[in-house]
Order: structure tokens, then sequence, then C-alpha cells
């Protein structure tokens, strides 16, 4: 897959900036602040996934401008493609010409793989950062788990709500919270049943890409923490665990006002040569660390996907020394690349690709 074409119009500061990449590396830099972070996000929208900075797409429209316009031409699946993208107060999508009705309809046919600054909160960060992780890479190559995931926050949340008003009430009827709890543990057990699925093949891949980056000095392991055991999982089960769990903790639920069990108290817990990565990895230790569970998320979407993801680097190369960059391009092998950075001077000697200069939200081949 490679894209050939891409048009920002209106968007954040790009006022109408039009890139034609390279099948390969294309470097895009430039001081700070000029649009290139702007320009990767404005392609990474077409994933399906919201913006990596933001839900508000107020945030995304250029000043004193009602709309924005994002059109892209990208050949994937053995055919040209285009995609256009409309935000106003919500977004519109067009897809070869053809009006869908929701954003999440691009899940799938525009597969990335993006790496920011961001990334190392992977590891560094709280549980929520690490589902927000597994929950986008299952999505990418599992479309209707987004769906699956969405309902289950709605269901979550109306939970939550009756929490809150039996909390008030002092109404702690069974019968109030049967349903809701049903529903709830159904759909988390469902994620449960995506999650196990993409970990097994996940923690392999992310334990090679480590071994390579370390030349075979250390060890990664991956482990999920949850509320069901993976060992022989079964999804009906699942549910009937949850449901048991909520009802035993359901006062402690109206006390606290919070569905404190369920699989948005999951978590991954990262493991270097069987030490927490997270308390007491160096900060190299908790790069590669993140470095081979983007890279395993790239390979893993490819063999799903039988399509080359675009990927987006943001940023970091400037994060990584010589050795994890040279790895890095290497492992990233003939897909297409977009690399931003303030420096280019050390990438522009690959000599391999195209380069662009971002100035004030205008972009130009140089």
């Amino acid at each position: 897959m490679y894209v050939t074409q891409h048009n920002a119009k209106d968007f954040r500061n790009l006022e109408n900036a039009v890139i034609s990449p390279d099948r390969s590396i294309n470097i895009i830099f430039g001081e700070n602040g000029q649009g290139k972070t702007n320009l990767i996000e404005s392609i990474w929208l077409f994933t399906g996934c919201h913006s990596f900075r933001t839900r508000k797409n107020s945030q995304l429209i250029r000043e004193n401008c009602e709309r924005s316009m994002l059109d892209i031409s990208f050949f994937a699946f053995d055919r040209d493609q285009t995609a256009r993208l409309e935000l106003t107060d919500k977004k519109n999508v067009w897809i070869n010409g053809v009006h869908k009705d929701t954003p999440r309809r691009l899940i799938g046919e525009f597969p990335a793989v993006l790496f920011s600054p961001a990334t190392l909160s992977i590891v560094q960060d709280g549980p929520g950062e690490r589902r927000k992780f597994i929950d986008i890479a299952i999505s990418l190559v599992k479309p209707n788990y987004a769906g699956i995931l969405s309902k289950y926050i709605k269901t979550l949340s109306e939970r939550n709500a009756l929490l809150r008003q039996a909390a008030a009430s002092g109404n702690i009827s069974s019968d109030m919270f049967f349903s809701w709890d049903a529903q709830l543990s159904a759909l988390g057990a469902k994620i449960l049943r995506y999650r196990f699925e993409y970990l097994d093949m996940i923690k392999k891949q992310a334990a090679e890409n480590y071994s390579g980056i370390t030349a075979g000095r250390e060890k990664l392991t991956v482990r999920y923490d949850t509320f069901c055991k993976a060992t022989d999982f079964d999804e009906q089960s699942a549910a009937q665990t949850m449901l048991d769990e909520l009802e035993k903790n359901r006062k402690t639920d109206i006390r606290r006002q919070f569905t404190g069990t369920g699989s948005h108290k999951d978590d991954l817990s990262f493991f270097i040569n069987n030490r927490n990565a997270r308390i007491y990895g160096s900060q190299g230790q908790q790069r590669s660390c993140a470095l081979s569970l983007k890279l395993a998320e790239a390979d893993i979407l490819e063999k799903i996907t039988d399509e080359s993801p675009i990927i987006l680097l943001d940023d970091v190369m400037s994060e990584l020394d010589d050795g994890r960059q040279e790895l890095l391009l290497e492992r990233l092998g003939k897909r297409q690349v977009f690399i931003t950075c303030c420096d280019p001077s050390q990438l522009l000697r690959l000599q391999k690709g195209k380069a662009f200069e971002m100035t004030d939200g205008s972009i130009n081949e140089i």
C-alpha cells in the first residue's frame, strides 16, 4: 500500500498543503510549530481512528474557517482508491466517491501505524495508555471490534449513571442492575476474546523484535492482567465470571459510584529479564520495548490484511540513537514511510525517497 497524493485544506495551520510522496521514505522537516505533526495527523485520520491529539473537531479546523477538507489518493488491495474527510462539528466520509454513514467505515480501508513521542507512554504511563494502544491495534485488523468497544463504553456509562442514582436514593435493588450487568458482561467477554487473540500474536512478535534490538542479551515478556484467565478461554464462561464479579462488588461500586470490574480495568505489563519495565527499566530499555511493540503491530497488520501499512514517524528519530534508527528503518523494509524531524541532515544521507520542507503550514519538495 502507498499514498500517491494527499491534500489538507484548512486543517489546523495547513491552508492548502499538497504532497505527492515517494513510495519509500518521505522526510518532512522544518522548525517546531510549522505544521509537520499536523500533516501526519491529517493522514492518520484516514485510518478511521480518532486524532492522536484531540477528540474535538473544532481544534482540527483552521482558525476562522467553517470546515476542513482532507483528500487522499492511495493504492491498496490491488487498486487505486480515494477517500475524503470533511470536518465540521462532525465528520463526513467518502470512500471512492461514496458517502459513508460513519467515519468508522474507514477502519480497515487505510492500514497505517503511528510512532510518536507518545508511543513511550505505552510503557511509562498508566493502564489507560496501554488499553488505548491494544484497542487501536485490534481495531485496525478487526474493524468490528471498534463497534463492540463503543457499545461497551456506552453501557458502562449507563451503569455508572445507575450507580450514582442508587447512591443518591439508597435503592440498591438487584432488578435495577440486572439488564445493564448482563449487557456489560457479554460485551466485556467479547472484548476479552479479541484481546487474547491479538495478544497471543503480539507477545511473540514483540519478544522477537526486542531480542533483535538487544542482540539477544535481554528478553521481553508481555503479560495481560484481567479479570479472567487466558487458559482455555471460553467467552460464555468469561461473561459469567464478569457477571458474578459485578454482582459481588455491587455495594462497593455504589459507594464509589464507579464500576470497578471489567475490560475497562485491564492492563498490560512488560517485563525485561523478569523485571517490570515501567518501574525498573532504563529510558533506553523502555524505548526499545515501545519500539518492539509498534514494529510488532505493523507486522501483524500486514500479515492479517495482506497489505503493507503506511508508517508515520512523528518526531521520534531524534529520540533514538543511531543503532535504533538504523534498526527501525531496516525493519520497516519496503513500506512507505513518512518521517518528521527538525534536522534532516542525518536522514538525507539515506539518499532515497523524497524530502519536503514545511514552513508556516506550507509544504514544498526540495
